[in-house]
């Protein structure tokens, strides 16, 4: 797809221009995702769990066979939640992700713990996040799609003039943002059209992904005595 056609399937806003995107999608080798407002509208239930649909799920899975089109290896993917919740823990317990942090104040330190885990560096990464208390990720890593929402339009507004995203989403976490960020990113990558055409044929390459892309089992950290710890939530 070439680069002057994307601004027209998406309604979203760039406030970096997609070539500079693409050049910096390019070089993100993880994707880390804040949950409340992200994957949902951020309302709870009576746990204090919040869920997911199931095409913004498809969506980490074909950005993950993206990446493994392009470097023959599967990216690092991690869940940046404030909260123990028990659908997240899910999400990536059955997709195979490699990290979960919960009940984390200071995302930042979650965020260097992360990269320092996975041999990283901060502009290695994608971070895909909706409120204030992102921000702080945000301003260091590599690559930030800023969820939209209608009900803080001051707060873009904050984000836009402190050059803390990249990309602002036009659908909410209600209305699948992370599926059209992740549709926008791969579209940009030179090898949408293969990604998609690969999966719906469930070809060989596909097959590979698959099977490397299901041997990790995630590992759960939280704070425990101001200490990131490795913790399993249930």
């Amino acid at each position: 797809m070439q680069l002057i056609e994307i601004e027209k399937y998406f309604k979203g806003e760039f406030l970096t221009e997609p070539e500079k995107i693409k050049k910096f999608f390019l070089n993100i080798k993880a994707y880390l995702f804040d949950w409340d407002g992200v994957f949902n509208n951020g309302v709870k239930n009576e746990n204090g769990s919040s869920s997911f649909s199931e095409i913004d799920a498809m969506g980490t899975n074909l950005l993950r066979f993206n990446y493994f089109l392009r470097n023959e290896t599967v990216p690092v993917i991690a869940i940046l939640s404030g909260e123990k919740n028990a659908d997240a823990f899910g999400l990536a317990k059955r997709e195979h992700f490699n990290t979960a942090y919960y009940k984390i104040n200071n995302k930042t330190d979650a965020f260097h713990h992360f990269c320092s885990s996975n041999n990283l560096l901060p502009e290695e990464v994608a971070y895909f996040f909706d409120d204030v208390l992102d921000f702080s990720v945000a301003a260091i890593c590599g690559l930030r799609i800023l969820i939209g929402r209608d009900a803080n339009p001051l707060l873009l507004e904050y984000a836009k003039q402190n050059k803390l995203a990249d990309y602002i989403t036009f659908n909410d976490g209600a209305k699948h943002a992370v599926r059209e960020s992740i549709e926008l990113l791969t579209g940009l990558s030179g090898v949408y059209e293969e990604t998609i055409a690969n999966r719906v044929r469930f070809t060989d390459n596909y097959k590979k992904y698959l099977e490397q892309r299901n041997r990790p089992n995630p590992e759960f950290y939280t704070l425990i005595d101001s200490i990131i710890t490795k913790q399993n939530p249930e």
